[in-house]
């Protein structure tokens, strides 16, 4: 990966005005590279875990917040295009981005 080109799809960002929480929130990012592959984590923020936990004990999910789970999940202190872009990078420069992040089916 290291070395490649590639753009960031941030589905936070087709939300409509006002809806993106940066500290309390979780979006989708596509990772797209020059030779056509694809890859897809969910970055979720330490802030909405809590959220999502108190969320799930008031209406019985996950046995009233007894466990979370999500695929690809990544976790961040925000979830700013900034900050996945700096993930991103960290990650391909450290090899990890293929352990953490999934291809997508083309």
């Amino acid at each position: 990966m290291k070395g490649k080109q590639y753009s960031i799809w941030v589905e936070a960002e087709q939300w409509p005005e006002g809806e993106w929480n940066i500290h309390d929130d979780n979006t989708d990012a596509i990772v797209a590279f020059e030779d056509g592959s694809r890859w897809i984590a969910t970055f979720i923020t330490f802030k909405n875990i809590q959220t999502l936990v108190e969320k799930n004990q008031q209406t019985g999910e996950c046995l009233h917040g007894k466990y979370l789970w999500g695929s690809d999940m990544l976790l961040v202190d925000e979830c700013s295009r900034k900050r996945i872009e700096e993930v991103v990078g960290h990650l391909i420069l450290e090899g990890d981005f293929e352990l953490i992040f999934d291809k997508c089916d083309e």
